[in-house]
């Protein structure tokens, strides 16, 4: 959620931060704001997206800035709560991503001894109290705050006639990156790529003093030192190189996400703790808990193991009985409730393994050991290629625990994979742009990917969409078939295609248009439903990609033909760091 961004150098800071800001829309867009330093704090902020706005031509002196993007969670998008957010005096200005459990409390108390605030956010107290802390030394004044803060918070605070910026981090992702005489701070790498390869990550409970020749980081009051890390993105990584959207480029950049997470393998550690698990439970959120389903109703037959997939948001205060190896599964490390999770399960001893696609990210270091996905930045809000990343290091899970038999099949999947990319859905994307409602089909582990197509779509389209197992139609959501309603179904061979098609011709019974996916050269499928989406022949494993992949494409393209913002849905973001 929300994106913050910090600068401190020798150039000028405006256009860095405005440029900042823009590489980290996908993490927020109902408002914008920044600060810069001089002998005061200038500050220029707005509701709306910096993508679309005059923000170019803010001038703003200065070489100290810090500034913020935002997915609104206390107070609508306006103006005014827009961040940077200023004390009483005008000479201390702040940026936060995260959430102030005790804020009303806090807000009650400075209200009671006279701060003026000027939003509904729960931002604002933390400047307010910085204010009351402030005595001429900004970092001992955050140090003297952040104590007092229940939540989660990344922060960048700025004050006037100071040259510093002083970041402060608690289960809230923040970067910093070492330049040449400039240091940068944002809430993920992706603002720092084109400027240094040189990242520090902070850990929770850090504090850093930021100045143009140096960082010194903080953590309970005593100097530490943070590893510097060399990150092998490049900003060329990030853009969209000729295609319409981020989404539809990460689509097509699958097949090379799918390889690259292959070829990249599994080190010994992690096949030892595979190898050793007698249960496996994975903990996710979102599209990852698809993967995670995914993941159970492949190796529970084939690798004959109990799998539990629980959510991550429900994990921490309903939590099962913790045994046996836990994944977290997260694109950006730095999902709250996983996190959350992951910490429960290390407290119960269970040994645990994260798969994400960020090295240093929070999961990173809190589980025992990280399989790294190799999907590279994502910047479309609907997960695509890290999607197909997470599967890819899950199904390598899987090959580990059958002693290597699907060796050759995953090293070419990527290959159907580049076939699928070449679909035509013009006719599916004609049944469901004129829908108001669409149901997504399959059994086995086609269900998750239907669930998943279900997501795709209604994210991005804002079309509404359910995915079900095919066999639980009949069980009341029947009563919805109209011929209005069409259904998506993933008939591909195998134990369950006989049910599939009686399935099927049940739906078509009740006058549902049927969009059917399934193997290339299918006619009897072909025959009874309306719209045929060939799917190459291969393994099941292969045909979760495949059919994934499909309904990817059907979505992006039905969002495309009603003319929605593809890469920014509404009232979403990329990394929800809250809970």
């Amino acid at each position: 959620m929300c994106g913050i961004v910090g600068y401190i150098g020798r150039r000028e800071a405006t256009p860095l931060l405005i440029q900042g800001l823009k590489r980290l829309e996908y993490r927020g867009y109902d408002s914008f704001g920044i600060a810069t330093v001089g002998s005061e704090i200038d500050v220029f902020k707005k509701q709306g997206r910096i993508s679309e706005s005059e923000a170019g031509t803010v001038v703003l002196g200065g070489s100290v800035g810090i500034g913020h993007t935002r997915w609104a969670t206390h107070g609508e998008p306006n103006d005014s709560n827009a961040h940077p957010h200023t004390d009483c005096t005008g000479r201390l200005a702040l940026v936060h991503n995260g959430v102030i459990e005790n804020y009303i409390e806090l807000k009650k108390q400075l209200l009671e001894r006279g701060h003026i605030f000027r939003s509904e956010t729960d931002t604002e107290v933390i400047v307010h109290l910085l204010e009351e802390n402030f005595t001429g030394d900004l970092l001992e004044a955050v140090k003297k705050t952040v104590p007092l803060l229940e939540g989660s918070y990344a922060i960048l605070a700025v004050s006037a006639h100071d040259d510093r910026i002083v970041a402060a981090r608690d289960c809230s992702p923040l970067v910093l990156g070492i330049g040449d005489g400039e240091l940068f701070a944002a809430s993920d790498m992706t603002p720092l790529l084109e400027h240094t390869e040189r990242i520090i990550f902070l850990e929770d409970g850090d504090i850093a003093e930021i100045s143009p020749e140096r960082v010194e980081i903080y953590h309970d009051g005593a100097k530490v030192e943070r590893s510097v890390e060399l990150v092998n993105w490049g900003i060329e990584d990030a853009k969209k190189g000729g295609f319409a959207h981020y989404m539809l480029k990460e689509i097509f950049e699958q097949p090379q996400a799918f390889y690259e997470t292959i070829r990249a393998g599994i080190s010994d550690a992690v096949q030892e703790m595979i190898r050793d698990a007698e249960e496996i439970t994975l903990v996710a959120c979102g599209t990852s808990y698809h993967t995670a389903l995914i993941f159970k109703y492949l190796a529970e037959p084939l690798c004959r193991i109990p799998v539990r997939v629980e959510l991550g948001s429900e994990f921490k205060y309903y939590p099962p009985p913790l045994r046996g190896l836990v994944i977290a599964v997260t694109q950006s490390g730095e999902t709250a409730d996983t996190i959350a999770a992951l910490k429960m399960a290390k407290a119960h001893n269970c040994p645990t393994l994260a798969i994400t696609n960020v090295q240093g990210s929070t999961v990173t270091r809190i589980a025992d050991t990280t399989l790294m996905m190799r999907a590279g930045p994502e910047i479309s809000v609907a997960a695509t290629k890290s999607y197909i990343a997470q599967l890819a290091a899950l199904m390598e899970i899987v090959n580990v625990r059958c002693d290597g038999k699907y060796d050759d099949l995953l090293q070419h999947a990527h290959l159907a994979i580049g076939e699928v990319l070449l679909q035509e859905m013009q006719g599916a994307v004609a049944l469901c742009r004129e829908a108001e409602h669409v149901f997504f089909v399959g059994r086995g582990p086609f269900y998750p990917v239907s669930m998943e197509g279900a997501l795709k779509m209604k994210e991005i389209s804002y079309v509404h969409a359910e995915g079900y197992a095919a066999g639980e139609l009949k069980h009341g959501p029947f009563a919805l078939l109209t011929p209005e309603t069409p259904v998506v179904a993933i008939c591909p061979p195998g134990s369950t295609y006989g049910v599939m098609i009686s399935n099927i011709k049940e739906m078509k019974a009740r006058r549902a248009p049927i969009i059917a996916l399934g193997k290339k050269g299918d006619t009897e499928l072909a025959e009874i439903v309306d719209i045929f989406i060939p799917i190459p022949d291969s393994d099941p494993m292969v045909q979760v990609l495949t059919t994934s992949v499909a309904l990817q494409l059907l979505s992006y393209h039905t969002a495309c033909a009603l003319a929605r913002d593809v890469d920014k849905p509404r009232n979403l973001a990329k990394s929800v760091t809250v809970e």
